[in-house]
Formats: structure tokens, C-alpha cells, sequence
């Protein structure tokens, strides 16, 4: 739906310099209007800089940042047509829910009858509806945390800027609220921009995401094809988790190509990926992609790698590691060639499954359309 809006945001070039620190460099993107929007990266990687500066918090260096269509160059943030979410909430303690949520209101000489009817509309949005009289210390953070959206969508936003919103929260929390603030932003069609380092929060939320990397976007994708088809080597180690091993290309025509990769062997593909011959490339290929068995069931080696010629896209080894994680079990595995390799299983029954354990020797299988080709 948000491919064919315009965007809301355009940032053109934009870099940010602390002294001699480069926090941003020559960054350029658009923002669509309505979308649910994240920067991912890890710490000190640029992120909260660019949302800052969207923000007005800080000023570019260099380069021009449009909202709305107007260069907000000489905007400062109380004029601009958005609003943030700080990773503490940043609620006022001395007041209950109902004045937290009306400050921006009261302050901007909004008058009473339309304060009272927006808050409550806005509490409501939020799930709150009730703890008008709450005072902050009377509840938990994630009620604290729909306070201050609470808060900033009662201005009515343009664009909503939220830094590390669910960094606080525990796990459970945090997962049900990545489906709240989704479903939230779906409700009230307003663009969302969050800041995360967590790839689970990315992908679960956004319509789009822009994987940073010392402050340059290594990958602007929608979370799908982040994960499936990964642009480089950091994005790939990135999200998800994922083996990586490095070849040579010794075949690549449109329809097929394949890389030589000491220790786990001939990967082959069912598409080209435009390298040269002889090019030194990574294969990247995710734990959940690969077939385990015992040697000696044969139909699952046919039935994973039948679409592959003989002796491409298999590997053996020894189980050196097993971990349950309910789901699933993950599993390392040291390849003939001393490698490591990790393959998750799913924990579909708990019955009628092969069972592995250590030191079992063990045979991989991949699809063809499983592995992807690396060149930076």
C-alpha cells in the first residue's frame, strides 16, 4: 500500500560530523507517508543521530532534510510537524495519566472541551481507557510506555519519531507490544519512524527497514527481503542468524551458477549472480535451510537435493553442540574440514522425530534456491 505514496520524508545527502567522528555519512532515503519505517543497526552505528536530526535535535553537517516537502533547515523541532517517543518515555512522575497526556494540549491553548475529547481519544487508541487518574508510579512500564504515545499522538502528528521504544520492557512485554505498536500504526495511518538495534523488532514491525553501518545504509528492503536476500556480508551476519563461508565462482549463467567453498564443498544455484569467473564470493545460507539426517535414510537426501547435480549442496559432520530452545533446537555442527556450520530444526511433534545427539555423525542438505551469493 505504501509503495505508491509519496514520501514524507526525504533526507538528501545528509551527513553529521562530531569533530573528527563521522556519525552519519552522505546518507540519502525516503520516507513514504504511512508507513511503519526502521532504522536497525548496532550501537553507534548513526541511527539515533539521523532520527535526531529528523527530529531537528541536531543539525546536518551537511545535506537537506525535507518533511512534508519543506526544508527543515531553518525549522526548529517545536515547529516541525512531528513527534518523539524517548527510549526513557520520559512521562511527568507528579502527574496522573489524563494531564501527562494533555501537556502538548494545554501548552499549545487548545481549549478544554477539545483537550478532554482528544485525550480520551487517544487513551483509547492506546488501550488506557480507565487509568485516566493513574499516576506513573502506579503502573508498568508498558503502560508507561503507551502514556508517551499516548502523549504524542494527541498532537496529531505528521510523522511519529520513536527512539528504543520497547528497549525497557521484557521479553514478553516486548514481543506483545511489537504487535501493538503495528497494529496502532495501522490504526491511526500515521508514519512511524522507530530507531531499534533488535532485528526481532524490525522485522516484525516495519513496512520497510534501513539496515545502518558506521553511519552509511547498508540495505534499504522490506523485512523479507532483508532476510532472504541479504546485500552484503553485514547484512547478512546482521539479521538473523545465518553461516557464512567464503568461495570461488566457478560457474554463473543466467539461469544457474555455482561456488567452489573449502570445507562445505559445491554450492549450486538455480539463478546466476552476475560475478565474474574465478571471483573470490561468500555464500550465505540460514540454519533453518538445511536438511540433517543420519547417513543411510536416503529419501531425505533425494528430497533435499534432487534440484542440485550430484555431489553440489551436501556436506557431513559431527554434532558438536545442541541447543533447545523450545521451537526449535539448534545445532552445531564441525564439517569434515573443521568448519562450523549451524542447522535448526523445528520441534513440530514430540514424537516420530529422528533424534540426534553429540558426536552423531550427521549429513546437510540444502535446496538450490537456498543459499545467497555474497560479493562484498
Amino acid at each position: 500500500m505504501t509503495e505508491t505514496k509519496q514520501p514524507i520524508i526525504q533526507i538528501r545527502n545528509v551527513s553529521k560530523r562530531f569533530g573528527k567522528v563521522t556519525a552519519v555519512d552522505n546518507v540519502s532515503l525516503d520516507i513514504r507517508a504511512g508507513e511503519f519505517f526502521v532504522l536497525l543497526g548496532p550501537s553507534g552505528c548513526g541511527k539515533t543521530t539521523l532520527l535526531r536530526m529528523i527530529a531537528g535535535f541536531e543539525l546536518p553537517t551537511e545535506g537537506q532534510i525535507l518533511i512534508d516537502g519543506q526544508d527543515m533547515s531553518l525549522v526548529p523541532p517545536n515547529k516541525r510537524p512531528v513527534n518523539m517517543v524517548f527510549q526513557s518515555y520520559a512521562v511527568f512522575p507528579h502527574m496522573n495519566v489524563t494531564d501527562n497526556v494533555g501537556y502538548g494540549l494545554r501548552i499549545s491553548g487548545v481549549p478544554k472541551n477539545e483537550i478532554r475529547d482528544r485525550v480520551a481519544e487517544a487513551l483509547e487508541l492506546v488501550k488506557l481507557g480507565g487509568f485516566e487518574d493513574r499516576m506513573p508510579d502506579q503502573m508498568s512500564g508498558g503502560q508507561r510506555q503507551r502514556v508517551a504515545l499516548a502523549r504524542s499522538l494527541v498532537m496529531r502528528p505528521k510523522v511519529l519519531l520513536l527512539d528504543e521504544p520497547l528497549s525497557a520492557l521484557d521479553a514478553k512485554l516486548r514481543a506483545q507490544m511489537q504487535f501493538e505498536l503495528a497494529d496502532l500504526q495501522d490504526k491511526v495511518g500515521i508514519t512511524f519512524v522507530t530507531v531499534t538495534h533488535d532485528q526481532d523488532e524490525a522485522l516484525s514491525m516495519a513496512s520497510r527497514v534501513a539496515v545502518i553501518n558506521k553511519g552509511e545504509v547498508a540495505q534499504l528492503a522490506p523485512p523479507s527481503d532483508l532476510y532472504e536476500y541479504p546485500a552484503n556480508r553485514f547484512v547478512a551476519d546482521f539479521v538473523g542468524s545465518v553461516n557464512i563461508f567464503e568461495g570461488t565462482l566457478t560457474l554463473d549463467e543466467p539461469d544457474k551458477a555455482a561456488v567452489d567453498c573449502p570445507g562445505l564443498g559445491k554450492v549450486y544455484l538455480n539463478h546466476g549472480v552476475t560475478g565474474p569467473h574465478g571471483a573470490n564470493v561468500w555464500i550465505a545460507l540460514r540454519p533453518e535451510k538445511i536438511y540433517l539426517h543420519v547417513p543411510g535414510k536416503g529419501k531425505a537426501v533425494r528430497a533435499a537435493a534432487q534440484d542440485a547435480p550430484d555431489g553440489h549442496n551436501l556436506a557431513r559432520g559431527t554434532i558438536k553442540g545442541m541447543s533447545y530452545l523450545g521451537d526449535i533446537t539448534l545445532y552445531e555442527i564441525q564439517l569434515e574440514g573443521g568448519q562450523i556450520i549451524r542447522v535448526s530444526r523445528p520441534n513440530l511433534s514430540r514424537h516420530d522425530q529422528e533424534d540426534f545427539t553429540w558426536d552423531d555423525k550427521v549429513s546437510m542438505h540444502w535446496r538450490a534456491d537456498s543459499p545467497v551469493v555474497l560479493l562484498s
